[in-house]
């Protein structure tokens, strides 16, 4: 039999091209560049990450479709994945040029680097078999390696970098055991062929419960999800900030993807297995994030701690194994994402050339240097903390409320109780900035396109919370049921 690609069999990865191309001229354009006109290769990173949101939106389908041999998923669920990963990244690079700069760190390869994660995570999104997940998992994972050890004379960078990949490599090769069992147990890679072979097995075969037990510690890793978060602190206190926030932020996209697509997709019809499963995953990453984020006193480290228990959040409407759990849980990562990325947009914005501010001190009396970016910093706490009329009030209603639709009451009591705990060291933040003396006099400064975009960042916080039909609507039409 002979295989021949048509261009009904392409067209659907056309981003995915694109960003691979893009990816490639950046680099040989960034050869002929001095430092002076590095802002090139920055301005053509945005120009190619709007450019592959045109090809999304040109290609974007009105139902699933499934493309190259079965080895690509086009759906709605992953056109709005993509684009909010462009967005987002496009807001990162904005919020770093300025930091990136005064540490000369200014250079082509970090955005190279974050073009081929952009990729990564774009083939995780549109994964329609577990070997092109496990591509697009390496894709991403080694651009984030290279990007934590970006500032190759800082020792903690380094540090991270070697922890977060030994520890990567361990994961990655416990997700692909995991995959090997489940096709020596199905005969197959495809997700539908996974979910075809379960559903036919009147007797739960063992294999499939060994590979899944493999695939969710796997999952649990990417997320950073409890007692597999080892990595997340360090990653996010030892990176340069600038890599931080796009750590922070983007890849939750796709783990989040990850997520639906093997165990929703391809295992959906063992969800009282990995029900359980998800349910002590959860129920340690809220306890635990929320417990640990009280004692740090490193704003990056709280929300590392932070990023841990709103991963237990996500897993709440994932586990409810409903399709409006699904697009609770999709409603949470997208509003999280937003968040984060102002949250550690602020902290570029205080740093300045040889200084760091990722010390809860350095936010003691904000209010009285910058009243507007104190309540920035306000906006955004008060969303990650879920306090009313913020979006991340809606986003813990809606995983809350799948809970309760899924007969598990008593986890979402333990929840809202857990949310109580956490907005503790949110308020604490906040506390700093408006009753405490400032350490020092100096003004907020920062370059005109960084305020006005962080500015954005929050108002969109707070006018998603206002009006949060808009984005709920969005998640609907993407996880019908």
């Amino acid at each position: 039999m002979t295989l021949a690609l048509t261009w009904n069999d392409v067209a659907p990865a056309g981003a995915e091209i694109f960003l691979l191309a893009a990816a490639c001229a950046v680099l040989l354009v960034d050869l002929f560049l001095d430092d002076r006109r590095r802002w090139v290769t920055h301005l053509l990173t945005i120009v190619a990450l709007a450019g592959a949101a045109a090809v999304t939106s040109a290609v974007a389908p009105a139902h699933r479709e499934v493309a190259l041999f079965g080895q690509f998923v086009a759906d709605p669920m992953a056109t709005v994945l993509k684009l909010f990963n462009y967005a987002v990244t496009a807001v990162v690079l904005l919020y770093s040029r300025d930091y990136l700069e005064k540490r000369g760190l200014f250079r082509g390869e970090y955005f190279v680097l974050v073009l081929f994660a952009v990729l990564g995570i774009n083939v995780m999104v549109s994964a329609g078999s577990l070997l092109t997940m496990y591509l697009g998992i390496e894709i991403l994972a080694l651009s984030l390696y290279a990007m934590v050890a970006f500032d190759r004379d800082n020792g903690v960078a380094a540090e991270s970098a070697m922890k977060y990949f030994v520890l990567g490599a361990i994961a990655s090769g416990t997700l692909l055991y995991g995959i090997s069992i489940l096709y020596g147990v199905t005969g197959t890679f495809s997700l539908q062929g996974l979910a075809e072979g379960v559903d036919a097995s009147a007797n739960r075969h063992i294999g499939l419960l060994f590979g899944l037990a493999f695939v969710v510690v796997g999952i649990a890793f990417k997320f950073g999800a409890v007692p597999f978060h080892m990595w997340l602190p360090d990653v996010y206190h030892g990176a340069p900030t600038a890599v931080t926030l796009f750590v922070g932020s983007a890849p939750k996209l796709a783990s989040f993807a990850l997520a639906m697509r093997v165990l929703a997709e391809g295992l959906g019809g063992m969800t009282d297995a990995w029900q359980d499963m998800l349910v002590v995953l959860a129920v340690l990453s809220m306890t635990a994030g929320n417990l640990i984020a009280i004692a740090q006193t490193n704003i990056k480290r709280m929300l590392a701690y932070s990023t841990i228990s709103h991963v237990g959040f996500i897993l709440l409407g994932i586990l409810a194994g409903t399709a409006e759990g699904y697009q609770a849980a999709m409603f949470y990562t997208l509003t999280y994402v937003v968040m984060a990325t102002g949250g550690f947009g602020v902290i570029l914005l205080l740093s300045s050339k040889g200084f760091e501010a990722d010390e809860l001190d350095d936010y003691k009396g904000l209010n009285q240097k910058s009243p507007w970016f104190a309540f920035v910093m306000l906006v955004l706490m008060f969303g990650m903390a879920g306090v009313p009329p913020m979006v991340g009030f809606w986003a813990k209603v809606q995983v809350i409320s799948a809970v309760v639709g899924a007969g598990l009451t008593w986890l979402a009591v333990l929840s809202v109780l857990l949310s109580v705990v956490g907005a503790f060291y949110y308020l604490r933040v906040v506390k700093l900035m408006y009753f405490d003396a400032p350490k020092d006099d100096g003004r907020v400064e920062a370059a005109p396109g960084l305020r006005w975009v962080l500015s954005a960042n929050a108002l969109i916080v707070l006018a998603l919370g206002l009006m949060p039909g808009w984005l709920l609507q969005v998640c609907v039409s993407a996880l019908p049921g």
